[in-house]
C-alpha cells in the first residue's frame, strides 16, 4: 500500500510539468558569471573577454556557466545620442557591445547587460524607464541573452504590487516584441511582493536587498527584518548576510518553477570575506534553493580553494535537476544555540524532492559552536504528510555525502596554472570531471553517473533519524536515495529499473 501511494505522489509531482513565463528560457537557474561584486564600475571589453576564457578553461562553461554578464556603468557618460539611443562607453568598449556578443556567441557562451526602470541605473547613468521600446531593440541589435533589470530611481512608481508589475511588464513586452529570446532577471529586491508576480513576466526576480561577502552578520545597509512585509522597512538595501537572506526566502522558497526562479543575488564564493566552510554552505544553499548561479568573484585571480567548490557537479545536480523545484525549511531552531561573534546562532534543516525520487538534505550550523544535527524522517519528508504519515517515512534510505568528491586543491591549482587547451582537457580528463556539455546534468541523473550523486556514508532505516556533526558556519548536504526492499516492483519492474516516464 505504501508503494502505491508513493509512486501515486509520484506521478503528481513529475507531471507538474508547469513553467513560468512563456519564452522557452530558464527552465534550469541560468549559471554565468557577474563583474559587479569583484569590479563594480571598473568594466572593459577587455575584462568581459579574459573572463570568458578563463570560464572555458578552468571547465566552467562545460559545469553549465554560461551567461558573461555585464552589469551597470557600461554607458557613456554623455548618455543618449541624438535619437535617443543608449551608447557604450568607447574608451571602455573601443569595438562596441555587438563586438563583445559575436565573441561570446563563438565561443559558446551567452552574453548579459544591465539596465534599471528607473530614470537613472543605480550608477547614476541613464535608465530604461519610458525609453523601454528603444533600449529593448537596442540590446536585441547588440545580441544580448540576458538583461540583468534594476529598479533605482522608478520615479515613484512603486508601493503596491499592480505599480511594480506594471513598471517591469513594460519592458518584458519590448523584449518579447524584438523577436529575439532575452531572458529577464528582475532586480526590484522583493519589493511590492514580486515573489507573487515575477513569474508572469520574467525568468528570476530578486528577493532580498543585495547581499555582501558575510555568512552572519548584520549590518544596518541591510535594513528590513526577515518577515514578508515590514512595515517599517524603508528600503531593502545592501550589506545582507546569507544568513539574512535564507531567513528571507524561507517562506516562499516554494515560488520557483521551471521558466522562473527567485533570485538570492550572487555569489560570493572567492571574494575572500567568508571561510571555506561559509562558502561551501553558501553555495550549496543557493543551489538548492534554485537560485541563479552568477559567481561574482574575478576567475582570473582566485584561490584554488574557490574553484574547487563552484566546480562540485554533485551540487550543481541540485541545482540543474529537472524537477526544478526548491528545497524548502523543515526545521529551524534558535533557542540553545550557541551565539557567534555576531551574536547569531540558529540551526536550520532545509529538504527538497529530486526528480528521480530522491530526496535532497541540508544541515545548516550557524551558530557560534560546532554541534550534532539530527532530523527525522517524518521531518524530512514533512511537505509528503505530516506527523510521520508520508509514505517515504516507511522505507529505508541510503545517504550519501555530495562534498566527498571535491576536487583537489592541487588538481584545481594544476588546471589554473596550465598554459594550453591541449593540458587543461588532460587534467580534467585524468580526474575524469563531469562535462555537462557532453552529457547535459538530466541524462547524467537519470543514468545514475555516480559523479552526480557524492558518496555513501550510511544509511538512515524505516522511522528512523538522520544525524551528522556539523561545524559551527558550515552545512553538510546529502542526498537520500531510497532503498528498494526485496521484492518491491512497479508495473512488474524491480523498483529500482523503473524510468521516471513510467511512473
Amino acid at each position: 500500500m505504501a508503494v502505491t501511494v508513493l509512486n501515486t505522489l509520484l506521478v503528481g509531482l513529475l507531471a507538474t510539468g508547469v513553467e513560468a513565463v512563456s519564452n522557452g528560457l530558464a527552465l534550469t537557474p541560468p549559471m554565468g558569471w557577474n563583474n559587479w561584486n569583484a569590479f563594480g564600475c571598473d568594466v572593459s571589453e577587455e575584462l568581459l573577454l579574459s573572463t570568458a576564457e578563463t570560464i572555458i578553461n578552468l571547465g566552467l562553461r562545460d559545469l553549465g556557466y554560461q551567461y558573461v554578464v555585464l552589469d551597470d556603468c557600461w554607458q557613456d557618460v554623455n548618455g543618449r545620442d541624438a535619437n535617443g539611443k543608449l551608447q557604450p562607453e568607447l574608451s571602455r568598449f573601443p569595438n562596441g557591445l555587438k563586438s563583445i556578443s559575436d565573441q561570446l556567441h563563438s565561443k559558446g557562451l551567452k552574453y548579459g547587460m544591465y539596465s534599471s526602470a528607473g530614470e537613472m541605473t543605480c550608477a547614476r547613468f541613464d535608465g530604461s524607464l519610458d525609453h523601454e521600446v528603444e533600449d529593448a531593440q537596442s540590446f536585441a541589435s547588440w545580441g544580448v541573452d540576458f538583461l540583468k533589470y534594476d529598479s533605482c530611481y522608478h520615479m515613484g512608481r512603486i508601493g503596491t504590487p499592480q505599480i511594480s508589475f506594471n513598471r517591469f511588464k513594460t519592458m518584458s513586452d519590448a523584449l518579447n516584441a524584438t523577436g529575439r529570446p532575452i531572458l529577464l532577471n528582475l532586480c526590484n529586491w522583493g519589493e511590492d511582493y514580486v515573489h507573487t508576480w515575477g513569474m508572469s513576466i520574467a525568468n528570476s526576480w530578486r528577493i532580498t536587498g543585495d547581499i555582501y561577502d558575510s555568512f552572519t552578520r548584520p549590518d544596518d545597509l541591510c535594513g528590513c527584518d526577515t518577515t514578508i512585509s515590514d512595515p517599517f522597512c524603508i528600503a531593502p538595501g545592501t550589506h545582507c548576510s546569507v544568513l539574512f537572506i535564507l531567513n528571507k526566502v524561507a517562506a516562499f522558497a516554494d515560488r520557483s518553477i521551471p521558466g522562473g526562479w527567485s533570485d538570492l543575488d550572487m555569489l560570493e564564493v572567492g571574494q575572500g570575506g567568508m571561510t571555506d566552510e561559509e562558502y561551501k554552505a553558501h553555495f550549496a544553499l543557493w543551489a538548492a534553493l534554485k537560485s541563479p548561479l552568477f559567481l561574482g568573484n574575478d576567475l582570473r585571480d582566485m584561490p584554488a580553494s574557490a574553484l574547487t567548490i563552484i566546480n562540485n557537479p554533485a551540487i550543481l545536480a541540485l541545482s540543474q535537476d529537472p524537477h526544478g523545484r526548491s528545497v524548502t525549511r523543515v526545521r529551524r531552531d534558535v533557542q540553545g544555540v550557541a551565539k557567534d561573534e555576531w551574536g547569531m546562532g540558529e540551526t536550520q534543516v532545509w529538504s527538497g524532492y529530486l526528480q528521480n525520487g530522491d530526496e535532497v538534505v541540508i544541515f545548516l550550523n550557524a551558530g557560534g559552536e560546532d554541534i550534532e544535527m539530527q532530523v527525522t524522517l517524518a521531518e524530512i519528508f514533512i511537505p509528503f504528510g505530516p506527523g510521520g504519515s508520508a509514505p517515504h517515512v516507511k522505507s529505508d534510505w541510503a545517504v550519501h555525502d555530495l562534498w566527498a568528491h571535491r576536487m583537489s586543491e592541487e588538481t584545481a591549482e594544476a588546471l589554473m596554472a596550465a598554459a594550453t587547451d591541449e593540458r587543461r582537457a588532460a587534467i580534467l580528463k585524468d580526474v575524469n570531471w563531469y562535462n555537462a556539455t557532453e552529457t547535459p546534468f538530466e541524462e547524467g541523473l537519470r543514468n545514475n553517473d555516480p559523479r552526480l550523486f557524492g558518496e555513501k556514508i550510511g544509511e538512515v532505516k524505516a522511522g528512523g533519524i538522520l544525524k551528522a556533526p556539523v561545524t559551527s558556519h558550515a552545512a553538510r548536504v546529502f542526498r537520500l536515495r531510497r532503498i528498494a526492499k526485496q521484492g518491491e516492483t512497479f508495473k512488474g519492474k524491480s523498483i529500482d529499473r523503473v524510468a521516471k516516464d513510467e511512473l
